[in-house]
């Protein structure tokens, strides 16, 4: 085991207990290849000194990679699509532990709906530290899903020209505080963010990517606009330079026309997190600046995890700064900045 393997048996400890993991319970780990040995071994270890039963599975086959510098981002298919009796064996724990990635996948959903939990940790340990899970954050993701469902609409705008607006209610609201401890919910360790979608086509406007935006799976702060017009729920115009060639091309190569429709679209709440981390920091999936406090996260391609049909492997992640944005035209983020109360960070806080 790796140098760091006690400290983070205690960390992951910690986090399985906010999972609400207490003896009796099976916490089944799912990995690939040889991926992540030490984070298996640690959550079996922790899941074992709270009581509970845990056991490991490892599938053979990668099926991509997510936190490394090469390699489309594709999402949905994975390995445990033609492993009917891992499926089952899954459905039966009470906890999942996912260190291979199975979000947009029906098997995540099939075994969500039979009642286990999910848990996906994937980051570098020194981020699951750093933004380990807090009360306080659950509670200020938690105000927005509140507010998220009782509105109709959501629009967005910033300075280089974005005035967006999703038409809501047709799909849930989805909140991520980097824990689950209700049955058959999903999270990701670290998180701090919530979202919903907007009808399929209910999407209209436009979105102008600025410099200094982000573009995920790229992980690179886009340096000239991108100009993206949206008709009924999908993007018909990409315009701008060489940062539009390159999104154009990348989702191009999908050759899907699925590809182009309009997924979630959120905010950031986690004030510890930094927009600047992917400046010297490439590691991971880019959880931290999905998080940033007041960050507009708009993403294209599928939208299974809300429900819906879109199952694209093409899926493209944008947090925004200074943005604002309204639900039923009242202010929930001016400029990146959070406004309601109920939501905001302490002054001095942010990172």
């Amino acid at each position: 085991m790796s140098s760091y393997s006690q400290s983070f048996v205690d960390l992951t400890r910690a986090a399985l207990e906010m999972c609400g993991v207490q003896e009796g319970e099976t916490v089944a780990v799912l990995a690939q290849g040889d991926q992540r040995v030490d984070y298996a071994r640690t959550f079996m270890d922790a899941a074992q000194k709270l009581g509970a039963t845990s056991y490991l599975v490892t599938l053979p086959e990668v099926s991509s990679s997510l936190d490394g510098s090469f390699g489309a981002w594709t999402v949905g298919a994975t390995p445990l699509a033609r492993n009917r009796p891992v499926i089952e064996a899954l459905k039966e724990a009470d906890l999942l532990i996912d260190l291979m990635f199975l979000l947009f996948s029906k098997e995540q959903l099939e075994i969500q709906a039979a009642g286990t939990r999910v848990l996906l940790c994937i980051e570098p340990v020194d981020l699951l530290q750093r933004l380990f899970p807090t009360q306080e954050i659950r509670e200020r993701v938690e105000a927005g899903e509140q507010l998220l469902r009782q509105a109709k609409t959501l629009r967005f705008t910033n300075e280089a020209g974005t005035d967006v607006t999703y038409q809501l209610g047709h799909y849930p609201v989805m909140t991520q505080y980097g824990h689950t401890d209700t049955a058959g919910r999903w999270d990701h360790w670290p998180s701090g963010f919530v979202f919903t979608g907007g009808a399929d086509d209910g999407v209209d406007g436009k979105v102008v990517i600025a410099p200094g935006d982000i573009l995920l799976p790229h992980k690179s702060y886009v340096q000239s606009p991108i100009e993206l017009t949206i008709e009924q729920g999908r993007i018909v115009d990409i315009r701008g330079s060489v940062d539009a060639d390159l999104l154009r091309d990348y989702m191009a190569a999908f050759d899907d026309e699925r590809a182009y429709g309009i997924a979630h679209i959120g905010w950031g709440l986690d004030h510890r997190a930094r927009w600047s981390a992917l400046a010297t920091d490439t590691r991971g999936m880019g959880m931290e600046v999905r998080s940033f406090y007041g960050n507009v996260l708009f993403s294209t391609g599928p939208n299974g995890e809300l429900g819906g049909t879109n199952d694209t492997a093409c899926h493209v992640d944008v947090p925004m700064r200074n943005c604002s944005l309204f639900l039923d035209d009242e202010p929930i983020v001016l400029d990146g900045d959070v406004v309601v109360a109920e939501m905001k960070a302490a002054a001095g806080t942010r990172a």
